[in-house]
């Protein structure tokens, strides 16, 4: 009989120890992981930009980053699915839809530069110093090549918008292609074509020196580029790294990291390519 109870005994006490384990061993491992994943367009990291942020951050919390630069769809595609931690993407309206839906959360702005109208520098379709939608129908009326990313980017929707605002419909229209790639192979695809394509400044001017394109539309209103970061929500997907995310979106919008942001491109272009917007 005694025998009997305490071989119960310890069998209740083994499978107690075991359901502890395994509730606490998956809290344990979202604590102590230190991997944050930033799903992030591909300007920030063509750029140049985060080859200075992150290795800030990482020695300021400890954890380490791991970057995936897509188009902005595809990044807030991927914080649809809780596949990332933290995003930093630049198409607000389609940001909105996340933050509505509790997808995301802690949504911050961090900063703005502009998009603009590159081609070559004969200029065919003369759109030099016209706004973008003006540029774009004297662009469909010359049958000028103009390569898109094709994406589904934040450049990519706000050039698609554009050409909405202009009122050219794109169906078959051979003129217009598509590189189905991120901002750095877009532009040299237009300049081997001798196109025109619409880019983020910053992108550009670290990519000017490979590209033979000149800027020729710049400074309307509608190509402004405005960059946020948020978390992922953790009561939608459990295995996000909240700290890292966290920790990602205070960074950001620090007022030290704010002014690396806004000297950012100063030594080698002689201005700024991305603006702070956090601290004002």
């Amino acid at each position: 009989m005694n025998k009997s109870f305490y071989r119960i005994q310890s069998i209740v006490v083994c499978t107690a120890l075991i359901l502890m384990l395994a509730v606490t061993a998956p809290i344990a491992s979202a604590v102590e992981s230190k991997d944050v994943i930033l799903s992030t367009t591909t300007s920030t990291v063509d750029s140049g930009l985060l080859d200075d942020l992150i290795p800030l951050f990482e020695k300021k919390t400890g954890f380490r980053v791991k970057t995936i630069a897509v188009g902005t769809g595809q990044a807030l595609a991927m914080g649809e699915k809780g596949e990332a931690d933290v995003l930093l993407v630049h198409a607000p309206a389609s940001e909105k839809k996340l933050v509505d839906t509790g997808v995301v959360i802690n949504y911050q702005l961090v900063m703005h530069n502009d998009f603009i109208i590159v081609g070559p520098a004969a200029d065919p379709a003369k759109i030099k110093g016209k706004t973008a939608a003006d540029a774009y129908k004297a662009i469909d009326a010359s049958g000028a090549i103009f390569v898109s990313r094709g994406d589904d980017s934040g450049t990519h929707k706000k050039e698609l918008s554009l050409w909405k605002d202009a009122n050219v419909v794109l169906t078959g229209k051979p003129w217009y292609q598509e590189s189905g790639q991120g901002m750095g192979a877009t532009l040299l695809m237009a300049s081997e074509k001798a196109g025109y394509t619409m880019t983020d400044r910053a992108t550009y001017l670290a990519q000017k020196a490979n590209v033979k394109l000149e800027i020729l539309s710049e400074g309307d209103k509608p190509l402004l580029n405005i960059y946020h970061v948020m978390q992922v929500n953790p009561e939608k997907f459990s295995k996000v790294n909240t700290a890292g995310a966290k920790a990602f979106v205070e960074f950001m919008i620090a007022p030290e990291t704010q002014k690396v942001i806004g000297e950012f491109g100063k030594d080698k272009y002689g201005a700024s390519l991305f603006f702070p917007d956090a601290v004002k």
